[in-house]
């Protein structure tokens, strides 16, 4: 019985995808670490975006003023409706090294990247002109990021920003309330363990496959910008908006489309892994779907750069295959959404017509099937026992395995967020829908479900 054309597509599209997998493990498991450099080289200027966070703002202010006080903060308020420029501006008030950049309607509210451009040309207009940009960097970090006390002395390292044609660096994410969700306490036991459920995996998504990518992009230079965590020389970003006009563009993927500009003004990007930035696991599967939504939406949004990294002289060879793929990733799930019933509808059918009866068909297909099953689990089961071996050394081997199949059952999430991206791409509806906190969302002693 010969394949048909729907069954071979589906062949290839896995195979492709087995093979991303074994690349991007490979590095993961024989990373080199990173030598700690000397933080005291450069100047530190955190922009630190901050729309409606009087949950969580003066903790961050607080925690950034206690673990790095030669750093500068810059908190950009998007025409916030609660107390958060009246927090921030105390916090000013009291300290010359935090500053209010307030935005106000009806300019405001226009997405992350507008926000970060109004604190870039802030710190533009603030800096005398003899500072030294080569050596001022800049940090992206959410209003509830928790910025590892250690970070600042790997990104100041001899093979960072130490090498100068470095522009930007990524630091490793993990999710701060990953062993303990605190407001949802009060929650029936089954949402709770839900809950608990959904931030271990996206502790255990961005601490293994999301780094592993990250660092096969070390290898093939095209490393991408996260929204938190993510330092950029002021130099490059200075290029960029000679180029381009602003360093941050529009995209609903804006930091991954900064990290595009950086490679293709001439510099590069680097991920560190040896250190990390905390911020909250979302509780609410309805908020999270919107989220990564928002994440596939702007990643099709980037597709239209694949020409100009095509013909970009910066770019590696390999660097331009990475960052072709993963551009088309978005478009390759969305195939599978549709790929994937179609294919197990024409298997019932092929079932039901076979000669011999569908119990013969069972019976004679069933190991491919099962061969199938296995390959298709088995990359994502994998992440539990790598996240044991790299992430939480004093978990049980049992407990990993578990994690694994966990994951493999968390990441068919995308059958939805890309349906829901797709929608809003193909509709036209490029609008930037801010993610709540949990503070904010649990209502009552439950878990809110809106955006």
């Amino acid at each position: 019985m010969g394949l048909t054309l729907l069954e071979f597509v589906a062949l290839f599209v896995t195979v492709m995808f087995l093979s991303y997998v074994v690349m991007i493990l490979l590095p993961f498991l024989r990373r080199p670490r990173t030598a700690p450099g000397n933080p005291a080289e450069f100047d530190w200027h955190f922009f630190i975006p901050a729309r409606d966070e009087q949950a969580v703002i003066a903790t961050t202010i607080s925690r950034c003023q206690r673990d790095f006080p030669s750093a500068h903060l810059w908190v950009i308020d998007d025409a916030s409706e609660d107390r958060t420029a009246e927090i921030v501006q105390a916090a000013a008030d009291n300290d010359p090294h935090v500053h209010l950049v307030r935005r106000q309607l009806p300019d405001a509210r226009t997405g992350k990247g507008h926000a970060l451009n109004s604190a870039y040309w802030a710190l533009d207009a603030w800096l005398p002109v003899a500072a030294d940009r080569t050596r001022t960097i800049v940090a992206v970090i959410d209003a509830d990021g928790r910025l590892a006390p250690d970070a600042l002395r790997y990104v100041s390292s001899e093979s960072v920003f130490g090498a100068a044609k470095v522009g930007a660096a990524q630091i490793a994410v993990r999710m701060e309330n990953r062993d303990d969700l605190g407001a949802v306490a009060t929650v029936s036991r089954a949402g709770v363990r839900f809950s608990r459920y959904l931030v271990r995996m996206q502790d255990l998504e961005f601490m293994t496959s999301m780094s592993a990518m990250q660092l096969l992009r070390e290898r093939t230079g095209s490393v991408g910008m996260g929204g938190n965590g993510q330092f950029s020389r002021l130099t490059a970003l200075d290029e960029i908006a000679r180029r381009y006009e602003e360093p941050w563009h529009g995209a609903l993927l804006e930091d991954y489309e900064l990290g595009l500009h950086i490679l293709l003004v001439g510099y590069t990007n680097r991920f560190v892994y040896d250190t990390y930035v905390e911020q909250e696991g979302l509780l609410s599967m309805r908020r999270f779907i919107a989220q990564r939504a928002r994440w596939t939406q702007g990643t099709m949004q980037c597709t239209s750069y694949i020409g100009e990294i095509i013909r970009c002289p910066n770019l590696s060879n390999a660097g331009v295959v990475e960052s072709c793929y993963f551009l088309i990733t978005p478009w390759l799930q969305a195939l599978g959404v549709l790929l994937w019933p179609m294919l197990f509808l024409l298997t019932c059918v092929k079932a039901l017509s076979y000669e011999a009866g569908a119990g013969t068909f069972v019976t004679q297909f069933w190991p491919i099937a099962l061969l199938a099953l296995i390959f298709g689990a088995l990359p994502f089961v994998l992440w539990g026992p790598v996240y044991r071996r790299n992430v939480e050394p004093q978990m049980s081997r049992t407990r990993s395995w578990l994690l694994g199949f966990a994951n493999a059952a968390y990441l068919t999430y995308t059958y939805v967020s890309t349906l829901r991206a797709l929608a809003r791409f193909v509709t036209g509806r490029r609008n930037w829908v801010k993610t709540r906190r949990n503070a904010e969302a649990i209502t009552r002693g439950a878990v809110a479900s809106d955006v």
